[in-house]
């Protein structure tokens, strides 16, 4: 049978987190799904017995080539309508594709995205906000890379992905921003379902803390679409990060970079990073509805 939804999942050496994700995609409730595992050239490679279930398929490159590539070789390799991207560190909501399609087809949309919170890597909730209004996104992504959670949030037509091109190789970091521009200006807004249906993993090999690659293809994206980028917003970003992490004088350097282009407060920022740091890991407070919700099925996956 022909499966409703394909679920895309890159991977590179991160066995056990590609279990857990691996897990939540086959973990979704009330649809037909498969799931494309790309091996971007681990070594050792994932063995065709990363699960026995017949919905789980792998297909390898022999050599690294990128997760844009990766996720290029999923698409292609996808029987499904629908093409979902769960990328290895991150998890979902055992209900997340079903409420996605069930959105986005009554709204007439090709592709839809959801809420997400971060966590931590015992899983633990970090932060999380309801996501913008599909309006909001489409306006910001001349800004700055609006969607929430990044690819693991979004869930797109496939014969939608094929006619804007797939991802972009030549991105490591930015690509799925150049892939929800192209959507946005190929094939209209999104649709959005605002519940928290996607953890993001902060772990010390995520691709976000390989700042001076971000920033450098943020100037990429800038210089292609002739955008006017809100670039004091990614200085701050950067900078939260680097706190984040515990590197506090690089974090410093981030928020007077973003005061340099305009950001009138990153100067008490910068103080903040040096003095306080430890302020970037608070915890989500657990009976806010948002995070409550989240750190529900995020419990329960964990089991």
């Amino acid at each position: 049978m022909t499966p409703r939804a394909t679920v895309v999942i890159p991977t590179r050496d991160r066995p056990v987190m590609l279990a857990g994700a691996l897990a939540s995609a086959l973990g979704q409730r009330d649809v037909d799904l498969e799931v494309v595992v790309v091996d971007d050239g681990s070594s050792p490679p994932v063995a065709d017995s990363v699960s026995a279930d017949e919905r789980v398929r792998v297909v390898r490159h022999a050599s690294p080539r990128g997760v844009s590539a990766a996720r290029n070789t999923g698409i292609e390799s996808a029987r499904g309508p629908w093409i979902a991207f769960l990328d290895d560190d991150d998890l979902w909501a055992p209900d997340k594709i079903a409420s996605q399609l069930a959105v986005v087809e009554v709204a007439g949309a090709v592709w839809v995205y959801a809420g997400d919170v971060t966590v931590d890597e015992n899983l633990h909730v970090v932060s999380g906000a309801p996501p913008p209004p599909p309006e909001e996104v489409v306006a910001s992504l001349s800004a700055y890379n609006s969607m929430p959670a990044g690819a693991s949030n979004v869930v797109v037509r496939s014969d939608a992905l094929r006619a804007v091109g797939g991802f972009d190789p030549g991105l490591k970091t930015s690509e799925d921003w150049d892939m929800w521009i192209r959507l946005a200006r190929r094939c209209g807004p999104p649709a959005v379902v605002p519940r928290p249906l996607v953890a993001c993993r902060m772990h010390p090999g995520a691709a976000s803390a390989d700042m001076e690659t971000v920033l450098e293809e943020v100037g990429t994206i800038e210089l292609r679409y002739a955008m006017r980028i809100d670039w004091p917003r990614h200085y701050r970003w950067a900078a939260w990060t680097a706190m984040r992490e515990g590197r506090r004088w690089e974090a410093a350097r981030r928020y007077l970079e973003a005061a340099r282009r305009g950001d009138v407060r990153s100067p008490a920022r910068a103080v903040v990073a040096l003095m306080n740091p430890s302020i970037a890991r608070r915890r989500g407070d657990d009976q806010n509805s948002w995070t409550g919700t989240a750190s529900r099925w995020l419990e329960a996956l964990e089991q």
